[in-house]
């Protein structure tokens, strides 16, 4: 019976190549030249030091065009209030990574609700998909990804 699993995974090589892609641009740019500002990452997360606000929201769009560079969907970040610590100002950023209990229940109840014929089940922090049919299992998908869901998804595992 055909199957896949629906999961919500950071794979965390190309987010260590997306903080550092992020760092090179800020040691190239002209106007962060002779600022105290960095990306330190920390498994799933990055805190961010500078010396003023506005120049955390450009070190985070520049953290948003290198993950979107490394295949990573920015909607997977969480980030933090702004810290004031002396003369630096540090945001922490985590990614979002596995499906939470109440975005899988939404999940389940979104395929149930469209009356396709397959069945899905919770499994820790995935959801499995069955089906007769591999068209309705790629209905399912099409489904998910027209949703406007707070995470990024992807399909793996599937089986004919």
């Amino acid at each position: 019976m055909p199957s896949f699993d629906i999961v919500s995974e950071v794979d965390l090589h190309q987010f260590t190549n997306a903080v550092d892609q992020a760092q090179r641009v800020i040691d190239n740019r002209f106007d962060f030249k002779g600022v105290d500002a960095a990306f330190k990452r920390e498994e799933l997360g990055v805190t961010m030091f500078a010396e003023a606000d506005f120049q955390l929201s450009q070190m985070e769009d520049m953290l948003r065009a290198a993950l979107i560079k490394c295949d990573i969907d920015p909607l997977a970040m969480e980030v933090g209030e702004p810290a004031t610590a002396g003369k630096q100002v540090k945001v922490m950023i985590n990614m979002k990574n596995g499906l939470e209990a109440a975005l899988a229940r939404k999940i389940v109840k979104l395929i149930k609700d469209s009356k396709l014929k397959v069945q899905s089940q919770i499994q820790g922090d995935q959801v499995r998909v069955t089906g007769k049919k591999r068209d309705d299992l790629q209905q399912v998908m099409a489904l998910l990804r027209a949703e406007d869901l707070e995470q990024p998804l992807q399909f793996t595992n599937f089986r004919d």
